[in-house]
């Protein structure tokens, strides 16, 4: 078996692999083993008892977290005329209309969300084998498709974080840095976990819930209390 380096067996003392730890816990611990010279995200996991191979157990949306991820997002914006300028004034990194769809076939996708008015989704349906797998696809459901590009940039830049569950019932995402305060983490882990409650398939049988975990990003995982973090 091999050796855990200094930096990763630090990470585990302290850490009780088989105990379920509230979440006041969790943050606690999680922040003081983030030791890395960078920012830390701090990530969650949930184990979902879901087969999204069958639409009818589809988890899928968007939470706006109360804090924000500590991230910075560049948006880009599918729009033509006083909507591209609205878009610009708004704060979008990249506008463009047919244009913008020939840089992202020839391999530009530096942008974190993509965001298009409803005349647009014309070119942008032709991006569907680009931005479908990067999970960048604009979709009304998720509010990427609007006419209010304004209010659509804001919270992607606020904080905005999607989310769609994985094959093996798998969903998760960054809630934040490891710079933040406790408070605020735990505030946008019970944000993130409450919105993914709330989007519970019709189709789930069973437990849904069935694990939740929380992770640095070069720390060690550590198990959730879920009665903890809905209380």
């Amino acid at each position: 078996m091999a050796k855990l380096g200094k930096r990763l067996k630090s990470a585990y003392e302290g850490v009780d692999s088989n105990k379920f730890y509230t979440l006041e816990e969790a943050v606690k611990l999680i922040k003081s083993g983030a030791k890395s010279k960078f920012d830390e995200t701090i990530e969650v996991a949930m184990n979902l008892g879901v087969d999204p191979r069958h639409a009818d157990q589809m988890v899928r949306g968007v939470v706006e977290l109360p804090n924000g991820t500590g991230k910075t997002v560049r948006v880009a914006v599918f729009a033509k005329a006083d909507k591209a300028e609205e878009a610009r004034k708004a704060g979008a990194d990249i506008v463009g209309a047919e244009d913008l769809a020939e840089q992202i076939q020839g391999g530009m996708m530096d942008f974190d969300r993509c965001i298009a008015t409803p005349d647009m989704m014309g070119v942008v349906g032709r991006l569907g084998k680009v931005l479908g797998p990067r999970n960048l696809m604009p979709n009304p459901k998720l509010g990427t498709v609007t006419p209010n590009v304004t209010e659509a940039i804001r919270a992607a830049k606020a904080g905005q974080v999607q989310f769609r569950v994985e094959k093996a019932g798998i969903i998760h995402a960054g809630v934040g840095k490891a710079s933040f305060d406790e408070a605020k983490l735990v505030e946008n882990i019970k944000a993130f976990i409450d919105a993914i409650n709330k989007a519970k398939p019709a189709g789930a049988k069973g437990t849904y819930v069935k694990k939740v975990s929380l992770s640095s990003t070069m720390g060690v995982g550590v198990k959730l209390d879920i009665a903890s973090v809905n209380a």
